[in-house]
């Protein structure tokens, strides 16, 4: 074969599969199928407590990593099963009436998704939390079947350290960070199939 037309067979080849791989998936969360859980370490006990998904859209390029997005808390839901302890992280460390959602805002997608099973990556982006925004890498266990997404999160958010008032007493010290996980769940829109 004349290797001009070689060279012209590749390079229409890339240019058609090129628009493919540029498309974007888009996962939508169910807040219903998605669990938020946290642990505050204290002196004297543990602290855990749940927090509710208010929505979630997520559109990634599988090719290129790049993701945009938001993922939104309603910090209001936060509980601890104490009320005055709950009325507390309210009022005084989250401030719920001023800043009465948690966003997530993802910008990059580290590892490969294959659009089928198991796979493991690193999400990039920003916290929204009490008024400003802090730079984050969550690592994410994923499980894609059909449509559906599921996927485990686990992260340390350093609260004192990103501004939030530290709820510790001279008598009950707590810890300086708490641990979030989340289990999400949602599905999947894939770009359409070239023709």
């Amino acid at each position: 074969m004349n290797p001009a037309y070689r060279i012209f067979g590749i390079l229409c080849a890339f240019a058609l599969s090129a628009p493919v791989q540029a498309q974007s998936v888009t996962l939508n969360l169910d807040p219903a199928r998605t669990q938020i859980t946290f642990t505050l370490g204290a002196v004297l006990h543990t602290v855990e407590g749940t927090f509710k998904l208010k929505s979630g859209m997520v559109q990634f390029n599988p090719a290129t990593g790049e993701a945009r997005g938001d993922v939104v808390v309603d910090a209001t839901t936060g509980e601890s099963g104490n009320n005055s302890r709950d009325q507390k992280m309210h009022k005084s460390v989250l401030e719920t009436q001023n800043y009465p959602e948690i966003v997530f805002v993802p910008e990059r997608v580290q590892g490969q998704v294959p659009l089928a099973g198991e796979s493991h990556v690193q999400i990039q982006g920003l916290v929204k939390l009490h008024g400003s925004q802090h730079e984050i890498t969550i690592p994410a266990d994923l499980q894609v079947t059909g449509n559906q997404l599921t996927a485990s999160l686990h992260v340390a958010i350093p609260y004192v350290q990103w501004g939030l008032k530290d709820p510790s007493t001279f008598l009950l010290r707590v810890d300086k960070k708490v641990d979030v996980a989340i289990r999400v769940a949602g599905s999947l829109s894939f770009p359409p199939a070239a023709q």
